[in-house]
């Protein structure tokens, strides 16, 4: 180990779940966890930064058939395609050791060995499994954790379900997992371990399904063909996999293990502190040391989600505002364990506060007067004014050790509070030295000359301690600053800038931001676009009024639907029509939904049509639906009508 390196450290952010429109809601943790690791890395540790992609499940599998391609494929390209997810770490300098995807061929490997250990041991055993599912979230719940009948995480409708499953004993280990919640600091912020264990451990702590068997895109259980391994295991096991255990892709399971902290965001901390502590235990393997829960990224009130409509492009923001300027404000303008509400107001504001009239003012401001009074570089004679200079050096030497206080809490907009009172001191002190009033005496020119250099210094130290949030801005002050030093060591030491600095001038930093006219300009940047639909072209043969009036149109509610075995094009409806007796319906639109997602529905269906046989079934009618073409893919969409609408009315 090097002279300077003061241990190792191991930072993790979740694996996402690939999403086909990321948004800045996705960057919020990365961008802390990036902040975190350089932090770390400034300070001397050898860090270990992964991140990656958690890329199986049913969902994942519906949205490939939707799109017409495999899985593989729909993964491969919202992770490597253009504006991907790999693309988005790039854009927003995330500085990752390690990337890894839970399609990784090692990493399935290793999942499988895992499994396999847990099974022979005794802690993974076959069932039923019987209950609630959410199917955005991947989450079984319990009727007790329902919130008004929904997802407790999300509030969309969840679905009934029933399928054998192997099962881990989670309730083994609630006593245990109870005892390091309540007893020990392993999950922050607190707030957090109440709700864990009120609303999950206290309850009853139910043994959790490992495995599916009603899709097939996920890690095969090799001594099970039919079950794939569930997300719990598969993707939370990401964080050992991707340094070496259960496989020889890597070798520093050893040296890093077991990791300093994982953040996660407030809707998975129940996996990270109740399910994973427990597979932990059941592998005996060292716990992590801390879960961080962090809050959301709200949007006029909600958490942003491409399902709800209120996304926010990162790659627009950056584009107009900068990275670093992006990656300030996510880390300056919300405390990191609670939610925070997204403005481009906000954003805008804090660009034109903190780094356009603060930060910016004082660099340009300080650096041109430099050369404007001393040219190439200040004298080394240089006269000091304890009266004067005392309240800003002592503040810049203390500002280390206040910032670092902060950042082991993870208190990130609290140690960008403490830089900023620095900052602000150092804008006030111009105004009390007065450079210009100074500049006009031959006599004050070695005064002038401390004044300067005790705002270049003041710079430089505010810079160094920017490094994790701003890297690009905190390299471009320290070459604006003749390639000053910013290590750790120099930090927190007033006086290490030469005293025949030579500055160089450059253009603002942060320009102001007029806001209206980029409110307008990101408004209309943010309109999403509208794809042309192309739509079967009008049939040009009339048909007769008396005729058309022969169908019999009524309202059907769905009592049941599954898919036609052998058929992939097939669901068989059972069908209250109003009249008492099942109605029986075959419809080629598999397609297009999961069986499921249609019970309870109310449809619509020519009923006086003759029966016809399909894949030896009896069809009795036929359900409408629309159809056009968008983006090239032919899309169906089942005719719906108010539920209030009763079972065998009749439409006309």
């Amino acid at each position: 180990m090097c002279e300077r390196c003061k241990g190792k450290y191991y930072i993790t952010t979740p694996i996402y779940y690939p999403s086909d429109k990321l948004h800045i809601g996705h960057t919020y943790c990365t961008v802390a966890t990036d902040a975190m690791a350089r932090y770390k890395r400034l300070q001397g540790y050898d860090v270990m930064f992964l991140t990656g992609t958690d890329e199986h499940g049913q969902k994942i599998e519906d949205k490939a058939k939707e799109a017409g391609v495999t899985p593989q494929q729909f993964v491969d390209n919202i992770v490597l395609g253009e504006r991907g997810v790999l693309d988005l770490w790039k854009l927003m300098n995330i500085s990752n050791n390690r990337f890894i995807r839970t399609t990784d061929d090692y990493h399935v490997a290793a999942v499988q060995k895992i499994f396999r250990k847990m099974y022979e041991k005794g802690d993974i055993y076959k069932g039923t499994y019987k209950g609630k599912y959410c199917k955005p979230c991947e989450s079984f719940w319990t009727e007790s954790q329902l919130v008004d009948g929904k997802c407790p995480d999300c509030g969309r409708e969840v679905q009934d379900a029933e399928e054998e499953a192997y099962f881990f004993r989670l309730s083994k280990y609630a006593g245990r997992v109870r005892d390091l919640l309540v007893n020990t600091d392993f999950l922050e912020p607190r707030s957090r371990v109440n709700e864990m264990v009120n609303n999950f451990i206290d309850p009853g702590l139910e043994d959790l399904c490992v495995s599916r068997t009603s899709f097939t895109w996920g890690v095969p259980v090799d001594f099970d063909p039919g079950h794939v391994v569930y997300v719990w295991i598969d993707a939370l096991f990401n964080y050992m996999t991707a340094l070496g255990y259960c496989n020889d892709r890597y070798d520093d399971l050893d040296k890093f293990w077991p990791a300093d902290v994982h953040f996660v965001g407030k809707e998975i901390v129940r996996f990270h502190s109740i399910i994973w502590p427990a597979l932990l235990m059941s592998m005996e393997l060292p716990l992590p040391k801390k879960v961080y829960g962090h809050g959301w990224l709200l949007l006029d009130g909600g958490k942003m989600s491409k399902s709800k409509g209120n996304v926010v492009d990162p790659y627009i923001l950056a584009e107009r505002f900068g990275v670093d300027a992006l990656r300030f404000f996510l880390l300056r303008s919300f405390p990191f364990g609670s939610d925070g509400n997204f403005s481009n107001e906000l954003l805008i504001s804090t660009i034109n506060t903190d780094l356009a009239n603060d930060l910016g003012n004082l660099v340009s401001r300080t650096i041109a007067m430099a050369q404007k009074y001393f040219g190439a570089a200040l004298p080394e004679t240089q006269q000091e004014d304890e009266s004067l200079d005392a309240p800003l050096v002592t503040l810049a030497s203390q500002l280390r050790d206040k910032y670092e206080a902060q950042m082991e809490k993870y208190a990130f907009q609290n140690a960008l509070a403490e830089i900023f009172k620095v900052i602000s001191r150092a804008n006030k002190y111009i105004d009390e030295n007065a450079p210009w009033v100074l500049a006009k005496a031959e006599e004050n020119r070695p005064r002038l000359a401390r004044v300067l250099y005790n705002l270049l210094e003041t710079v430089r130290i505010c810079g160094g301690l920017l490094t994790p949030f701003m890297p690009a801005t905190s390299s471009e002050i320290a070459r604006r600053l003749g390639g000053a030093a910013m290590d750790w060591d120099s930090l927190n030491r007033f006086g290490l800038l030469p005293a025949n600095v030579a500055a160089v001038a450059g253009p603002a930093l942060f320009p102001r931001i007029d806001m209206e006219k980029e409110l307008a300009a990101l408004e209309e940047l943010s309109k999403p676009e509208e794809a042309p639909l192309e739509i079967e072209p009008y049939s040009q043969e009339q048909v007769d009024f008396d005729a058309f009036c022969k169908n019999d149109l009524r309202a059907v509610k769905v009592k049941d639907c599954q898919k036609v075995k052998k058929s992939d094009k097939l669901l068989c409806f059972t069908l209250d029509d109003g009249t008492g007796k099942d109605r029986q319906i075959l419809s080629g639109i598999a397609k297009y939904y999961q069986p499921q997602e249609l019970i309870g529905k109310t449809l619509v269906a020519i009923v006086n049509l003759p029966p016809r046989k399909m894949m030896g079934r009896e069809s009795q009618g036929m359900l409408l639906s629309a159809v056009h073409t968008e983006k090239g893919q032919e899309k169906l969409q089942l005719l719906m009508v108010s539920d209030e609408i009763p079972a065998g009315a009749k439409l006309c």
